[in-house]
């Protein structure tokens, strides 16, 4: 078993596929709109591995942003990159354009090496290496 994709609800649909494919090297497929529903998808894939992204959008799915990440259920999720240097230097990337470092790259005491950022609707995106 593994896990194929999680889901995302969006504001901003297009902001958050262009942040995933500039920071983490997603290809996205074609945008996906039910017309019925006023529904509107893409999933992101990453270059090695087959777990996905999905990003939705229903314009009726309010939310609670000062609630975001500290409710019951999912409180973040992370990705892992190859060794500490690329979590220091997308922390960095990420810092230079703006965003949120919600904490800092520090050794774990399960032993990753881990940085918090926000996405820009903030979500909690652990970036993390196994070295």
């Amino acid at each position: 078993m593994r896990i194929h994709h999680f889901a995302i609800w969006c504001d901003d649909i297009e902001l958050i596929r262009a942040f995933y494919i500039k920071y983490f090297g997603c290809e996205s497929n074609e945008m996906y709109h039910n017309p019925t529903k006023n529904f509107t998808s893409y999933f992101l894939s990453f270059s090695e591995g087959s777990s996905k992204i999905e990003l939705m959008n229903r314009p009726d799915i309010t939310e609670e942003p000062q609630r975001r990440g500290f409710a019951k259920g999912m409180a973040h999720f992370d990705i892992e990159v190859d060794d500490k240097l690329k979590v220091d230097s997308l922390t960095e990337e990420l810092r230079k354009d703006g965003y949120i470092i919600a904490s800092e790259p520090r050794r774990t005491g399960d032993g990753y090496y881990e940085v918090g950022i926000l996405d820009p609707e903030g979500n909690y995106v652990e970036i993390s290496a196994a070295q």
